[in-house]
């Protein structure tokens, strides 16, 4: 009966964590809610990361200009990922814009690259625990 119990319990965080919707309180589940309330606002931020999706090369100066504007971009480009000619052609104008601002960009890994302005340097090596 414990074991039940503590799956009921671990369920029901998942099922909040990612919006399971069901109505009522039960006993044995913890509400995510006040945990996340409680942190409260730190101030307003100087940089921020964003995730964008890159669907066509006219989407690129929208990214850039995220960037410039001295903000981390993790780029999704898996909808032009068999477009070799325009992911080579966009992979060569994030490069070149990395440059100039004296940013950095880097893969991660088949279909996602990350590029930081000038103040922010992206480290190549994966972070591992001891034991891996």
């Amino acid at each position: 009966m414990i074991l039940i119990q503590e799956m009921r319990v671990n369920m029901g965080i998942v099922g909040k964590i990612f919006g399971d919707k069901r109505s009522g309180d039960v006993e044995g589940y913890v509400d995510l809610e006040k945990y996340v309330e409680s942190t409260g606002d730190t101030g307003p931020a100087s940089m921020f990361v964003r995730v964008g999706e890159i669907q066509r090369y006219e989407d690129l100066k929208e990214f850039s200009d995220y960037v410039y504007g001295g903000n981390v971009l993790v780029l999704d480009f898996s909808p032009i990922a068999e477009e070799e000619v325009i992911l080579k052609r966009i992979t060569a104008d994030l490069k070149k814009m990395a440059k100039e601002i004296n940013g950095d960009i880097a893969g991660i890994g088949n279909n996602l690259m990350i590029i930081a302005p000038s103040n922010v340097k992206v480290e190549r090596r994966k972070l591992r625990g001891k034991f891996a």
